[in-house]
């Protein structure tokens, strides 16, 4: 008897097929239902809504928004100078411009968004950000979500795309909880999966290696889907690098903009106001405020610090009231060791690299309504590309652009058939780690395989280890490595549905791996400091490189081809003052 016949086969028909119900995603489904009622609208989610993705946690702020004074046009001019002059300023604006629409409508959903003594005025901090009490964030829009009576399949691991003469006409996925593969048929299909953790060695290993900045669960699959389909990729050299409070990881924001706490080293200087006050000091752009703490460490002058010591009784009891709405373990940490942080400064680190399309901007190449290069396949939130500084607000957007213009797609489309003989690869592609395989060879469990790939990432792609630095000869030697990893798949070994999902994410990482690599290739120049060092290639290059590196991988072949596209400058000015 056939081992797949225990899987029981779910057909699922929709107008609108949302891949990840996270910040992007429940946004998506909300705004294709208000505005296309008569649509049927469907997320397969991987976790559970209520708590899944990046928000899981909750928030403390609103980090982009146009608070007085800001047009569309001065946030792109930030961002593009935030991003060392490279951004596709199209989306940055256009996303930009439903900042407002999206957070008033979260804050009608029960957001509470903290306001002034007015009680009007939305409360400030720092240029671009407003404070909420965010604990119950996602909650909140998982609800918003379910109430806007679109279909919710949680639990549901999307494992490929379907796509048809060019057309994204479905997804492939299985459940982790049930013993059933999922047949998903679309007339618009939107990936908003989440960016990609684990790629690199974690810095807090062993049985701390959860504690990380991004989501862990956010494994890069949404990346994966595309590039296995075909889809045109861009900026994956672009690696977010995150400065975070040593040990927990926890947001620094918290502690710059809402303590007002400048860096300062383990000599008691503060190095951004004399080593970097030439690109702005504790405002330099955000790859400067990376990259400088690591030459401070690297030139032996550690550790670095946010100097919190002026904080007062009441400046230190909003501090932590600000850690508890979306990181309470920094309020246990400095509690469980004895900690007071307005009288010892607050140490810093920086994380492990992640590839992420909301803080950075590597993702799928897309145009202003976030359609992809697949025909009908759109992509927003984290794992869409050229669009930095989204942040919340930022995929939210992303989700309502993508959702306004699936919604008028889909009248126009047809459910595509899907044939049987490509159901039943796939199906024996995602149960081979549980099934078809050489027992006796089947020695790879998903974490050693994770870990062969971190070894890799980490000492040939620019590290912790090595200060996040690279050259030529050790990236054409991660290439190589990674080449070989694919052939190791058929010996990585699931023991239930939890295991799978987990093989499947390890695979995944490596097609997002092998992408990264060739990007950093591709980029011979220093565009970001400390996000992207060559060692080879110190300086900027604007005369070469004032381009996006892209890249697309041949369904058919395999063949990963890198190219690149011109920069469109839309708002006048500088593109290095914000």
């Amino acid at each position: 008897m056939d081992q797949l016949a225990q899987f029981k086969r779910v057909a699922i028909d929709t107008d609108v097929l949302i891949i990840g119900g996270g910040t992007a995603g429940c946004l998506a489904a909300v705004e294709a239902r208000e505005q296309f009622p008569h649509l049927k609208v469907t997320i397969l989610e991987k976790a559970h809504v209520d708590r899944s993705g990046c928000l899981a946690g909750g928030m403390n702020a609103i980090n982009a928004y146009l608070n007085a004074g800001e047009t569309p046009d001065s946030f792109t001019k930030f961002v593009r100078a935030d991003s060392m002059g490279i951004i596709r300023e199209d989306l940055v604006k256009s996303q930009a411009e439903l900042f407002e629409y999206c957070v008033k409508k979260v804050e009608s959903w029960g957001l509470p968004v903290k306001k002034e003594a007015d009680g009007k005025t939305y409360m400030v901090r720092g240029r671009w950000n407003i404070r909420i009490n965010g604990e119950s964030l996602k909650p909140i829009i998982a609800r918003g979500a379910r109430n806007s009576g679109a279909q919710i399949l949680n639990w549901t691991v999307v494992t490929n795309l379907v796509v048809q003469d060019g057309r994204a006409v479905g997804a492939f996925g299985f459940n982790v909880r049930k013993q059933e593969f999922v047949i998903a048929r679309a007339k618009t299909v939107l990936v908003c999966t989440g960016g990609a953790a684990g790629l690199y060695r974690p810095n807090n290993q062993h049985d701390a290696q959860h504690k990380t900045w991004y989501c862990p669960f956010n494994t890069g699959a949404g990346y994966a889907m595309g590039i296995r389909a075909g889809a045109e990729m861009t900026s994956f050299e672009m690696r977010y690098i995150a400065l975070r409070t040593k040990d927990v990881i926890a947001p620094t924001g918290t502690v710059a903009l809402g303590a007002n706490a400048p860096f300062m080293n383990g000599k008691g200087e503060n190095f951004m106001q004399t080593r970097w006050a030439h690109l702005g000091g504790d405002r330099a752009p955000t790859p400067i405020r990376a990259y400088a703490p690591i030459q401070e460490i690297k030139e032996g002058r550690g550790p670095v610090y946010l100097d919190t010591t002026h904080l007062d009784r009441e400046g230190v009891r909003k501090l932590k009231e600000a850690f508890l709405d979306m990181y309470p373990d920094q309020v246990l940490y400095w509690l469980a060791n004895e900690m007071d942080p307005g009288v010892s400064p607050v140490e810093v680190q920086t994380t492990e690299p992640y590839i992420v399309g909301g803080h950075c901007q590597s993702g799928y190449w897309i145009d202003v309504n976030r359609e992809t290069t697949i025909r009908n396949l759109f992509a927003a939130g984290d794992v869409a590309g050229g669009a930095p500084y989204k942040f919340v607000s930022g995929c939210w957007a992303e989700g309502v652009i993508a959702a306004r213009a699936m919604g008028k797609r889909a009248g126009d489309v047809k459910l595509a058939d899907v044939p049987g003989d490509l159901v039943e690869r796939e199906m024996r592609r995602v149960y081979a780690p549980l099934f078809y395989r050489t027992k006796q060879l089947a020695q790879l469990r998903p974490p050693d395989f994770e870990h062969r790939l971190q070894k890799i990432l980490e000492e040939y792609a620019g590290g912790s280890s090595t200060f996040f630095e690279m050259n030529e000869e050790r990236l054409v030697t991660a290439r190589k490595q990674l080449a070989r990893l694919p052939e190791q798949f058929p010996f990585i070994e699931a023991h239930d549905l939890h295991d799978l999902m987990l093989a499947h994410s390890v695979m995944d990482r490596v097609d997002v791996a092998q992408t990264l690599v060739e990007h950093l290739i591709a980029r011979k120049e220093t565009r970001w400091p400390g996000y992207q060092t060559r060692l080879d290639y110190p300086e900027r290059d604007d005369a070469k490189w004032s381009v996006f590196i892209n890249s697309r991988k041949d369904p058919a072949t395999g063949k990963l081809e890198v190219l690149t596209r011109p920069y469109e400058q839309i708002v006048p000015g500088s593109r290095y003052e914000g």
